[in-house]
């Protein structure tokens, strides 16, 4: 199959691209140092590449995604890095599971489940999940109480990984991990989780990182210069040309609009997106049946929007992957 097959809009990675993000990453934290996140992608197929590259262990935000990593036999060590209310389906799998927790309602879930192990999760900045600093402690001494084990800590500077200076995202990244620090040093255990792809190389405290964008990325990190490739895009079909502009057949259902509008490769210029239509302004001619390649801002959200996506060299469909670790 060639790329001027697939029915569009249609979600395309390119191999050699894709392919350099795995060994650059290798390269600069291999083995145990990253724990990639499989938000960024939700496809086994990719995350069986990523172990070929030398990670093992695999950072989760949902259950379905603990579930279909275990069930694709990737579970030696596989971390829910958020919190759960009821943690039943957890505890009867088959695989290695840690579970986030930031209170008590949340290490009682954990041990009511059935889990065995859990990371105390700590607010470094980021106004979202995570327990003060100062509650770390306290709240790992309930959770061994309770019959679990304690591995250590996490906290996300997501408040970071996105922001343009570099020596802006370096000092915040100091500032946040100074908190886990304490935190850890209260709690114990031999794991400090952190990280994303915005801070993989500025973080030296952190045990393992929990980067993701990378394997594909996209144009809000492609902006901060670091050493990955835009691997992924969507096809997408013009429909209409009117005078001045151009539509084709890639809208909000299947883009990820939360960092902005996407670019379309060869700079033609986007105006605005809608539900099924993105509308564009091009300096060359552009005709009705033309395809053009539409590059997202953000990643994760645009891959939960497809059932499979292409692998491409060249013009050539060299595979195609299955999204299966979609939803809830």
């Amino acid at each position: 199959m060639n790329v001027a097959d697939l029915q569009t809009p249609a979600l395309v990675v390119d191999e050699a691209a894709f392919e350099h993000n795995l060994r650059a990453m290798a390269a600069a934290c291999p083995a145990d140092r990253l724990r990639p996140h499989v938000k960024a992608h939700k496809t086994t197929a990719l995350a069986r590449r990523q172990r070929e590259a030398g990670h093992r262990r695999f950072t989760c935000a949902t259950i379905r995604e603990v579930e279909g990593m275990a069930a694709a036999g990737l579970g030696d060590d596989l971390l829910l890095a958020n919190e759960v209310l009821d943690a039943r389906r957890l505890g009867r799998l088959d695989a290695r599971v840690t579970v986030a927790v930031d209170s008590e309602a949340t290490v009682a879930a954990a041990a009511a489940g059935g889990v065995r192990e859990v990371l105390i999760d700590v607010n470094v900045g980021l106004p979202r999940c995570g327990c003060a600093p100062e509650a770390a402690g306290g709240l790992a001494d309930l959770a061994r109480r309770k019959g679990l084990e304690v591995r250590g800590v996490m906290g996300y500077e997501g408040h970071a990984v996105l922001l343009a200076e570099r020596d802006v995202r370096a000092k915040l990244v100091r500032d946040s991990m100074e908190l886990l620090a304490a935190a850890h040093r209260d709690v114990g255990g031999d794991v400090v989780s952190a990280g994303g792809t915005g801070t993989f190389d500025l973080n030296d405290v952190a045990t393992e990182i929990q980067a993701g964008s990378y394997a594909l990325m996209d144009t809000a990190y492609a902006k901060l210069g670091l050493p990955f490739r835009i691997a992924l895009g969507i096809v997408a079909t013009v429909i209409s040309v009117s005078p001045g502009y151009a539509v084709a057949d890639c809208g909000l259902k299947a883009l990820g609009m939360d960092h902005g509008n996407p670019d379309i490769e060869g700079g033609d210029r986007v105006l605005f997106v809608s539900d099924e239509h993105v509308t564009f302004v091009s300096d060359a001619p552009v005709r009705v049946g033309e395809r053009i390649r539409v590059v997202p801002a953000h990643v994760d959200p645009t891959v939960a929007c497809h059932e499979r996506m292409h692998v491409t060299d060249g013009e050539r469909v060299i595979d195609t992957w299955s999204v299966d670790l979609r939803g809830w």
